[in-house]
């Protein structure tokens, strides 16, 4: 699909916009001051596909923090500053790769100016914009209550302000926790500027309704090209914003990581655990990431169509099922044995694809790498 054409901004070895891959991020959920508790939590997302990773930082404690977390970390970092535009000096002194920034609330136009400059200085890049939640109430006020108007106000202001001596390292996010709030602003938004654009559903919520809410809103106007980095913004575990990230990117091709996994709907003609089948081989599968296409099929309805497309899946039959591969039946099996003898399969194909050498963890029912089992080409 076509993608709108936005400027390139660098954030540490990545670049948002500009015609490169969407990028996904996440944000920890760690008290910053604890290093090693941040620095873990950054190598699990790092592992999941996360790609660039904020931190929060209140007070100038955790900001006495962020060199060694930089130095460390598998990601670039992200400082997310409010209130006091010293914290995002210290920040950008650490050596982070990118701010967070609201410049209505540091302190003033001559602040937010030195905090550009330093920015500037330094290579690092900003990000500014608004949250419907967090108007001033004289946008509001401006425009009678439209919410899209007073978003839209608030970051053009906010433009002139952080591009006055020329800065144009800028990534630009527009919020809301409403769904078509967010798709007008940003769709509004990309109609008059060429700045990246950060998308996001906030304060989503648990993780089905916020993965609900998220996929309906970022997946209309990534269909329409508009957005360059994006966070799934959920309650809870944050590998949860990272994968499912990555499915929108996936539903919409925009980004392959990790397999596509198609399962039937269970009907009456069904006559397998297919419910059970279908969760097993996602538990199987929810730590790789090759972008394989699996297919777990109930029955002969749909099942040859899939069975010709998948890369490896199971058809249903009488508590029992055919394991076929790019069309071909491979091996039948019980019920009881289908799981099983499809990660046998499944190590088998990633061994000759990718040059990867898998076991099973029979106790996590996980596909781990071997030691040693080096891969030829890690999809992302």
């Amino acid at each position: 699909m076509g993608r709108k054409k936005t400027r390139p901004v660098r954030v540490g070895n990545l670049v948002i916009g500009g015609g490169a891959p969407v990028v996904v991020q996440s944000m920890t959920n760690t008290d910053t001051r604890a290093v090693a508790a941040t620095l873990a939590q950054i190598e699990t997302l790092a592992a999941a596909g996360c790609e660039l990773i904020r931190v929060a930082v209140p007070d100038q404690e955790a900001a006495a923090k962020l060199q060694e977390l930089v130095r460390h970390s598998k990601l670039p970092v992200v400082a997310d500053i409010h209130f006091d535009y010293r914290l995002a000096l210290a920040a950008i002194d650490a050596g982070v790769a990118k701010i967070r920034l609201n410049p209505g609330n540091i302190g003033g136009a001559d602040r937010v100016r030195t905090v550009v400059r330093a920015a500037k200085a330094n290579g690092v890049a900003l990000r500014i914009g608004a949250n419907a939640g967090s108007l001033h109430r004289d946008y509001l006020a401006r425009y009678q209550g439209d919410v899209v108007q007073a978003m839209l106000a608030s970051v053009e202001d906010q433009l002139a302000l952080v591009t006055a001596d020329g800065f144009d390292q800028i990534v630009v996010s527009l919020k809301s926790s409403d769904v078509l709030e967010t798709i007008a602003v940003n769709e509004a938004f990309a109609k008059r500027w060429d700045f990246p654009l950060h998308l996001g559903i906030t304060e989503a919520g648990i993780r089905w309704r916020g993965t609900i809410k998220s996929a309906v809103g970022l997946g209309i106007l990534l269909s329409q090209g508009i957005g360059d980095t994006i966070r799934v913004s959920l309650t809870g575990d944050p590998r949860h914003e990272v994968t499912a990230a990555y499915e929108i990117l996936k539903a919409l091709h925009l980004r392959e990581r990790g397999p596509v996994v198609v399962a039937c709907p269970t009907c009456g003609r069904c006559q397998i655990g297919l419910e059970e089948l279908v969760e097993g081989v996602e538990q199987l599968v929810q730590d790789l990431p090759y972008p394989l296409h699996l297919a777990v099929m109930g029955c002969v309805v749909n099942g040859p169509g899939e069975a010709s497309r998948a890369d490896l899946g199971i058809a249903g039959g009488k508590e029992a099922g055919l394991i076929f591969r790019n069309g071909e039946i491979l091996r039948k099996e019980k019920q009881d044995r289908l799981l099983t003898a499809f990660a046998e399969e499944l190590v088998q194909l990633i061994r000759e694809k990718y040059g990867v050498n898998l076991k099973l963890n029979r106790a996590s029912f996980r596909l781990e790498e071997e030691e040693g089992g080096k891969s030829r080409d890690t999809p992302n």
